[in-house]
């Protein structure tokens, strides 16, 4: 069965690159970012991996742990990290799940026979404090993950936690955001939003992003 967004994110236990590692109970209360790899030493993978590296700072002030996942062991991490070290010029400090016998591939349904019968898709996974499931995304072995996207959608699940709003088409963040249908008094509206709102239609009411 797959995996899908409101679903509590499945616990494990598997070897990584920084040792067994339990999921759950490493995630604590932070957002985690969980994405699959292909396998170790395949080149999209690997700026992919050091592209997080890089972003640190930025997973860092969201609150956001990420760990990655490939199914071949851990000793192939770690060497494969001195790779990326090398070759990204970063300092890959997060873990990798060693997955060797897919049953975390399985259980996250990172597995799509149709696409390969050996290698896990690049799945993303965006998982709340409470281990809820809040979005996928899904990429064909071939194409390498987009981290704007990934950030964007992380700033955009938080700013919708936290002001009830929803984040409109391309949005990106500092831009205006829609006030939820649901929210129909107008004194919790004024309360919520006291820089005001633009109401196109009574469904589509436009409002400058709240401060976070």
């Amino acid at each position: 069965m797959s995996l899908r967004i409101g679903d509590t994110a499945p616990d494990f236990t598997q070897d990584s690159s920084i040792g067994k590692l339990h999921f759950h109970e490493w995630a604590g209360d932070s957002w985690v970012v969980f994405y699959s790899h292909p396998a170790d030493f395949t080149p999209v993978c690997t700026t992919e991996l050091g592209r997080t590296a890089k972003l640190k700072d930025e997973f860092e002030k969201r609150g956001v742990k990420v760990l990655a996942l490939s199914v071949d062991p851990a000793d192939s991490h770690r060497t494969w990290i001195e790779d990326i070290n090398e070759t990204q010029q970063c300092e890959v400090d997060f873990p990798i799940i060693a997955d060797a016998d897919k049953s975390v591939a399985t259980q996250y349904d990172m597995l799509h026979p149709n696409a390969s019968e050996t290698v896990t898709v690049r799945s993303v996974f965006f998982i709340d404090p409470n281990k809820k499931v809040r979005a996928t995304i899904t990429y064909p072995p071939s194409t390498g993950r987009s981290f704007a996207e990934i950030l964007r959608v992380i700033d955009s699940l938080q700013l919708a936690d936290s002001h009830k709003v929803a984040t409109p088409v391309d949005w990106q963040d500092g831009d205006d955001v829609v006030i939820l249908p649901s929210i129909k008094d107008e004194e919790e509206i004024k309360r919520r939003f006291p820089k005001g709102y633009k109401a196109i239609k009574p469904y589509l009411r436009i409002t400058p992003q709240p401060n976070k």
